[in-house]
């Protein structure tokens, strides 16, 4: 077995990203302190075809040079907006029918596992900060909850490896959907 090297993986160009069609998600930062998780968010969305990042209140934005240690150029390729309010963008969406989902540990949350989605309306996923989570004044607005199930000692799982699995999970789903 040889590995594949750069030149082989037949990836397309930033212009012809722009150009494809992209899933019906967005992810939405709520307030993410971490540079790295910024970038890391930035290149899993590249690399499943993500609508949308949208960047809320602490959380920093392109260009930065923390941000580009693990986006790789990936903040070139997603379209991306800051909006200052999480609960501002959040209304936004819901009245343009896109369905908001907070990804949290709450009361009467859906576990992953067992959740499908319905792709006959866009989709948005707020993630939260840190140490937070996703704000209560967030939460308050969201249409729904959805968590990761977990069975070992620790309480959450961090923002970036959270996004991924979410971003996995919805591009298996919408792959069989179309």
């Amino acid at each position: 077995m040889r590995k594949l090297k750069n030149s082989e993986l037949n990836r397309i160009s930033v212009s012809d990203f722009k150009t494809i069609k992209k899933m019906p998600v967005r992810i939405i930062l709520d307030n993410i302190r971490s540079l790295v998780n910024v970038g890391s968010v930035f290149r899993t969305s590249d690399a499943f075809l993500i609508k949308e990042v949208v960047l809320c209140g602490i959380t920093a934005t392109p260009p930065h040079r923390e941000i580009q240690k693990t986006a790789l150029g990936a903040t070139e390729s997603v379209d991306w907006r800051y909006v200052e309010s999480t609960a501002e963008i959040v209304k936004e969406l819901q009245s343009k029918k896109v369905k908001v989902y907070a990804i949290e540990q709450a009361d009467n949350s859906k576990m992953l596992d067992n959740f499908k989605f319905d792709f006959d309306q866009e989709i948005a996923f707020v993630m939260g900060n840190e140490v937070k989570g996703v704000s209560d004044e967030v939460m308050a607005l969201v249409d729904d909850c959805i968590e990761l199930p977990q069975f070992g000692t620790k309480h959450s799982l961090n923002i970036s490896v959270t996004t991924g699995i979410m971003i996995w999970e919805v591009f298996q789903q919408y792959q069989r959907s179309v």
